[in-house]
């Protein structure tokens, strides 16, 4: 089955590839690798959780908003590659998280992001992740999430 498939088996849309709020793109390929920039959760032109987990969020909705972000970095990689099943497999997933200074549980948060990505892409959605706390993101986004990917040749 392939990821495009597997994206209908789940009742899961991309949304539209997310424009930079920058001077950047929101993916890049060099080579067999695919690089995505930070994604926000950001739906509709708006973002969905702004503000800090620990403070306006609980673990649940920020496990939804890192999910937000894992579906803007779906669309980005399917922007860039044309289409999903052009990833052979996931390598890392970095995961931010705009918290309160005594938030300890961004782990938790992320997977959000990273069961969304294994769901999709089974074996080959497995990564290297890292899940760090921080004190701002952009827009206040609670959530922001990024990629590399390796291509199939």
């Amino acid at each position: 089955m392939s990821f495009e498939d597997r994206l209908q088996e789940l009742g899961v849309t991309l949304p539209a590839t997310p424009k930079p709020g920058g001077n950047y793109v929101p993916a890049m390929i060099d080579g067999d690798k695919l690089f995505t920039a930070g994604m926000v959760c950001i739906k509709e032109g708006r973002i969905t959780h702004a503000g800090k987990l620990g403070r306006e969020f609980t673990i649940d909705e920020g496990y939804e908003a890192a999910r937000i972000c894992g579906l803007n970095l779906l669309a980005a990689i399917k922007g860039a590659a044309g289409s999903l099943d052009a990833v052979d497999k996931f390598l890392t997933v970095t995961g931010f998280v705009n918290a309160t200074p005594d938030f300890h549980q961004s782990p938790q948060v992320i997977n959000g992001a990273s069961d969304l990505i294994v769901e999709v892409f089974g074996e080959k959605g497995k990564h290297a992740r890292a899940a760090v706390s921080v004190a701002c993101l952009p827009s206040n986004s609670a959530v922001e999430v990024q990629a590399v990917v390796k291509l199939k040749t």
